[in-house]
């Protein structure tokens, strides 16, 4: 993953401190959070992070990962291939995948705003048990837009997990949303 990065930036991080204390770490709390044989997608796939190191860290889990720009989705390709990674990779955006087939956990680690996420959640909670949502500091701040948009309603939003991570100044969080009846 490192090597890719350092040829096209997948993950905004320069320094190699950066990418185990900040992705790594997320990855290693994640893990905690999911039940052994869980489906998990992750939307917004990107560099990898977390799917392809969670699939790694945890065999026992059915990742999958979604990835809507062509040659990131090429390179993840590769990487599976490489580090012999049991994901299935999907050159599309996550809410198609959804819409053909349900998974236990969606994942996501900088895809946008809560709104955003709820917004394109939106009629396939019967899809998804439950999200966990990689948010920095200012969480709190978009849950706020969240509600005043009525987008929470029916749904329970907690925090998973809460810890620090480098240079990314303040509590990073997990938040696991999911439908109110499932709660």
């Amino acid at each position: 993953m490192w090597t890719w990065n350092e040829k096209v930036n997948l993950t905004r991080h320069l320094e190699w401190d950066d990418f185990v204390g900040k992705d790594l770490k997320d990855v290693t709390q994640l893990s905690q959070l999911l039940e052994p044989g869980e489906r998990i997608l992750d939307v917004g796939s990107g560099g990898g992070v977390p799917g392809l190191p969670l699939s790694l860290l945890r065999p026992d889990l059915k990742v999958e990962l979604a990835e809507s720009v062509g040659k990131k989705a090429a390179i993840l390709e590769d990487l599976k291939k490489a580090c012999g990674a049991a994901v299935v990779v999907h050159a599309e955006r996550g809410e198609a995948v959804i819409d053909r087939k349900p998974f236990d956990v969606v994942t996501c680690r900088g895809v946008g705003s809560l709104a955003k996420l709820l917004r394109w959640l939106d009629g396939r909670w019967d899809s998804v048990g439950r999200v966990l949502a990689f948010k920095g500091p200012k969480w709190a701040d978009e849950r706020g837009e969240a509600r005043h948009y009525g987008l929470l309603k029916g749904l329970q939003l907690r925090k998973a997990a809460t810890y620090e991570t480098v240079g990314r100044g303040g509590e990073c969080v997990i938040l696991k949303i999911q439908p109110e009846e499932q709660a």
